[in-house]
């Protein structure tokens, strides 16, 4: 399974921006998708995820601000990140999981199969 995000970019605060995250592959097995994002010198940290049934669950620091959703027919997942702030400056990676157990995926070693990052910078 190969993960490609795109979509990144520079913004000012406030602005939006829709991240883009294509599976290849053998993708079939797929159940859940989900962003995580990593800042300078932090750890990475689960942003949001989807199950095939379209389960969600958010970071409380995105929660009201960010989206996530998928197109199951072209094996995409989506993150609308709406009002954006400077600590969310962050190379963001997308991340696919054979398990549904979505409660499980604020570890990232959950997931199966990543993609390289696309960098989100957000200025004040």
């Amino acid at each position: 399974v190969r993960l490609v995000e795109s979509g990144g970019g520079s913004v000012r605060a406030g602005g939006s921006l829709r991240l883009s995250c294509a599976a290849s592959g053998t993708t079939v097995n797929i159940q859940a998708m989900a962003w995580y994002r990593q800042g300078p010198g932090s750890q990475r940290d689960l942003v949001a995820s989807i199950t095939l049934g379209g389960m969600t669950n958010y970071a409380e620091s995105v929660e009201g601000r960010f989206s996530i959703s998928r197109d199951n027919a072209k094996n995409t997942a989506y993150l609308r990140m709406d009002s954006l702030k400077p600590e969310d400056t962050a190379v963001y990676y997308c991340a696919a999981s054979l398990s549904r157990n979505i409660y499980s995926f604020v570890r990232p070693d959950a997931m199966n199969y990543w993609g390289k990052g696309t960098l989100v910078t957000v200025s004040s």
